[in-house]
């Protein structure tokens, strides 16, 4: 039997499209959330690093939960980055998500000061324990600089609000230890290794592909649940152009490049992200019409 997917088996962590003048583009957000919607997505990621949170105000994130929430409607979940590297000003952002209809929320470790484990696992118990939210933890050492280790992981999941992890750390062995020591609901959160981890007991992902390849991505799930890994692992190397594709340069840069050449508001990014070049755009086409995305 597999284990019970909290948030849904496909979920992507939606870009926030911004206009050349640096304010939100409202519509386009309504259109990239009906278009996940329409591409067999479980749920919506929002606020996260893709969503360009580091650069986006307090008030901000609200309104593009009460967006995306009103778009998608009861049966999508709508799951609001709330991590930060202070405890506090995380709490405050995850009580804020709560009042404005997240369905739950996505923690990453603290960042930059690089806290000791213990640190760590006070950080996400003080953030599950305020709010009513289901809490996704989020584990990317790459961007953080430290990694949540397995035994915090497996003492975390004995909280009844943390029921999940997105891992991104590219350590299968680890997360492998990780799901068979606790059962942790795994999704993973680096499109390459989606089918990788499915094979040591993920139940999802969290993508950021699902942008462009959302369908695949969806069937290449149904495919595994069903028992037929051979399909799998078909759409698994289809799409490895857009995996590689995607993220030759930052994500949300190349996602709301992609997102403009198949005809949807990807918009500008905000400093200091800076939006693809013209080279990067004709690469990154040549990548997706590789892996079998329509353009316009």
């Amino acid at each position: 039997m597999s284990t019970p997917a909290p948030f849904g088996r496909m979920l992507t962590a939606m870009v926030t499209p911004f206009k050349k003048d640096g304010s939100i583009d409202w519509d386009g957000v309504e259109k990239i959330a009906d278009h996940l919607v329409k591409t067999g997505h479980d749920g919506i990621v929002v606020n996260g690093t893709t969503g360009e949170a580091p650069t986006t105000k307090s008030s901000e994130k609200e309104e593009i939960i009460k967006v995306v929430k009103r778009v998608v409607g009861a049966n999508i979940k709508v799951v609001s980055g709330a991590g930060d590297n202070e405890t506090d000003y995380s709490i405050n952002q995850a009580k804020r998500s709560e009042a404005a209809g997240a369905d739950g929320i996505l923690v990453v470790t603290p960042y930059y000061n690089k806290p000791p484990q213990a640190g760590i696992k006070a950080h996400f118990l003080a953030m599950a324990n305020a709010t009513g939210l289901p809490m996704m933890l989020y584990d990317i050492p790459g961007r953080t600089g430290v990694e949540i280790e397995s035994d915090t992981i497996v003492e975390l999941f004995e909280h009844p609000s943390i029921v999940a992890l997105k891992d991104a750390k590219g350590n299968v062995a680890a997360t492998s230890w990780v799901i068979k020591r606790c059962g942790i609901p795994v999704y993973s959160g680096d499109d390459i290794l989606n089918l990788p981890l499915l094979s040591v007991g993920a139940v999802g992902f969290v993508s950021v592909c699902g942008h462009t390849v959302g369908s695949q991505l969806k069937e290449m799930l149904n495919a595994w649940f069903a028992g037929n890994p051979a399909r799998s692992l078909e759409i698994h190397q289809q799409l490895l152009p857009v995996f590689t594709g995607t993220f030759r340069t930052q994500g949300a840069i190349m996602t709301k490049a992609a997102l403009t050449l198949m005809g949807l508001p990807g918009g500008y990014t905000r400093l200091p992200l800076v939006d693809a070049t013209d080279a990067q755009v004709a690469q990154l086409r040549d990548d997706l019409r590789a892996g079998g995305v329509v353009l316009k």
